[in-house]
């Protein structure tokens, strides 16, 4: 061979070279990239030419699949009762993506997880047809029902929870929105309902889970964790034995009083009677001697300063480290304290489960299109807020709420019912109206519990009329009695 042709040869070699170096980088070490990329049409064709699999509440599909008219998607997300359950599942949508339930559990939904993938081999050897998978929920629909509800046309949310197991049985935001309303990708329809959802167009922020991403001051709530610091750091033994605390009471540092909505039995109270009447001079000096460090510390043992996943992520509640006036008030649920319906629910069903925290979980099992097992939750300790000799204290406690003290609309008969009320404060000098919050849990001598926390943001009503028994407190009884009535 003559020398040009050989350097012919040579380039030809070198092209041919570059071009498998090329093909081989792109089949396989950018095909996940290009395979999830947004213009990548023909993924999202393949994604949406079969029924997408089903969200389950009570062994019952809340979602389902139906035909696309005029478009290369075939299948788009249906949802039953959309505004109810939304806080659970999501949205998935053809034009918009996927979030909560629908976002993180999508490959088991579509079909796609690497762990459906002997599934799918069987499928494609047998000529079945292929599915998403199940994803089953711990919720309760009764629960759900009876915490939308309540809520009704009220801006808030509720959490309900096993405090044995941390599966989660209710959770429920308002106001609400249908993900329906925009599942499919018409530009006439779809994309006009997704605007008007947004928070520029809508300032109540429906599609903000306020259950799990929103905190706010817990109040009064809080004061169940300061007691239970009190308890724990020695700083008190008997919930009968009076307090060393004047009302109204000075705050450290400073020459501002702090005072108590109503003195009944505040100054020097018991924690049982102060936790009743819900007095902030007690529970503002108890964290004052407790001292911050010890607040955050107890703070933490029952959830705060972290995320929860659920799978869902739930923000962090935050306690924080700050100075000794403020700490204080971070004691009775006020200054830069802030937590979620979740975190406080949890609060409840630790001292309703004996000390113990269980991580909160609302997926209990994820099924193949077979329904075949692919995933199971276990119930998991997260750790122990308390000792369990405390947490019957703080039982005690509770449930002298609900008997005598600011927490009796949330009474029910037969069954043991612990609660605590919350007016928080918010807005600049106390400017906005507050906040109604209810903790409580209630069991059963069949040996059912439940635990819950209830916010109810209510712009509408009168500042006098907002208080933690009046409108939150109905709200958790019924759906207590709802989660009761419904394992009977």
């Amino acid at each position: 061979m003559n020398k040009p042709l050989r350097r012919i040869a040579i380039f030809c070699g070198l092209l041919v070279l570059a071009l498998l170096i090329r093909d081989n980088w792109i089949q396989y070490v950018r095909a996940d990239e290009l395979n999830s990329h947004k213009l990548n049409r023909r993924v999202a064709i393949e994604r949406y030419a079969i029924p997408r699999g089903d969200i389950i509440v009570d062994g019952k599909a809340i979602t389902g699949s139906v035909p696309t008219n005029g478009s290369d998607f075939k299948y788009k997300r249906t949802y039953k009762n959309g505004e109810m359950w939304a806080p659970v599942t999501g949205y998935a949508s053809q034009a918009f993506g996927a979030s909560q339930l629908e976002s993180i559990e999508d490959g088991i939904l579509t079909g796609n997880d690497d762990r459906l993938f002997f599934r799918r081999t069987i499928d494609m050897l047998t000529g079945e047809k292929p599915g998403g998978g199940q994803v089953i929920t711990t919720l309760n629909g009764a629960a759900q029902k009876a915490a939308f509800n309540g809520l009704g046309n009220k801006k808030g949310a509720v959490a309900a929870i096993d405090p044995e197991t941390g599966a989660i049985l209710a959770l429920a935001s308002t106001p609400s929105y249908d993900p329906s309303t925009f599942a499919g990708n018409s530009t006439d329809t779809d994309t006009p309902a997704w605007v008007k959802l947004q928070k520029d167009k809508n300032p109540d922020e429906p599609m903000l889970n306020r259950a799990l991403r929103e905190t706010y001051p817990p109040g009064s709530t809080f004061k169940v964790v300061t007691a239970a610091a009190a308890l724990e750091n020695g700083l008190y033994d008997d919930i009968d034995e009076k307090t060393d605390s004047p009302s109204p009471w000075q705050l450290p540092d400073t020459t501002t009083d702090l005072t108590n909505q109503h003195d009944t039995g505040c100054k020097n109270g018991s924690l049982k009677v102060a936790l009743g009447n819900s007095c902030n001079t007690v529970f503002g000096k108890i964290s004052a001697d407790v001292g911050n460090d010890k607040m955050i510390e107890q703070a933490e043992k029952f959830g705060f300063n972290e995320e929860h996943f659920t799978p869902v992520r739930a923000v962090e509640s935050v306690y924080p480290e700050d100075n000794r006036p403020q700490n204080a008030m971070a004691g009775i649920g006020q200054a830069s304290n802030r937590a979620t319906p979740l975190q406080m629910a949890m609060v409840a069903g630790a001292v309703a489960n004996d000390g113990v925290v269980m991580k909160p979980y609302m997926v209990s099992e994820l099924k193949s299109r077979n329904l075949d097992t692919v995933e199971k939750q276990e119930p998991e300790e997260y750790g122990r807020a308390v000792s369990a000799d405390n947490a019957q204290k703080l039982q005690r406690m509770m449930e002298y709420v609900v008997t005598d003290g600011t927490g009796t609309t949330a009474a029910i008969p037969g069954a043991t019912v612990g609660g605590k009320t919350g007016t928080a404060q918010h807005g600049l000098n106390n400017s906005e109206k507050p906040y109604a919050w209810f903790i409580s849990y209630a069991k059963t001598d069949g040996g059912d519990s439940v635990a819950v926390a209830v916010v109810v943001e209510d712009g509408a009503a009168n500042r006098d009329d907002i208080t933690g028994g009046g409108l939150a407190g109905p709200i958790a009884r019924d759906v207590m009695k709802a989660v009761i009535d419904s394992r009977k």
